[in-house]
């Protein structure tokens, strides 16, 4: 089947770090553009960093900038998203999404993760 699972959440103390994985499973994803997803409690779910198949990242909320980063690992078909310097307002649910055959980051996405937990406390 063609899906995303995704890992890496957890508790982390303010000022901490964590990688997040996202692995294809039925195609390759260093063809596809990810997006990186959260939701934050009583929020509705929103983009916040997005790279395309050249991994070039377009940032969509100034608050992850120099803060996260995407890269990629093509020989485990996974994308991560490292995240340092985090705090509590990073606290959310994180979702991973792909679409392939176009080299900037869409508007729309194929595949979704299902999503993993991030909390941010002392």
């Amino acid at each position: 089947q063609l899906q995303l699972v995704q890992s890496g959440g957890g508790l982390v103390q303010p000022g901490g770090s964590l990688r997040l994985s996202c692995t294809a499973s039925g195609f390759s994803l260093g063809d596809y553009a990810v997006g990186w997803f959260r939701r934050a409690p009583g929020k509705e779910r929103e983009e916040i960093l997005c790279t395309n198949s050249s991994d070039v990242t377009t940032y969509y909320v100034d608050f992850v900038k120099g803060r996260f980063a995407i890269s990629r690992d093509n020989a485990k078909n996974t994308v991560y998203l490292q995240m340092n310097s985090l705090n509590t307002d990073d606290t959310a649910i994180y979702y991973c999404a792909a679409n392939g055959g176009l080299g900037y980051c869409p508007n729309e996405y194929d595949y979704w993760g299902q999503g993993i937990q991030v909390t941010v406390s002392s």
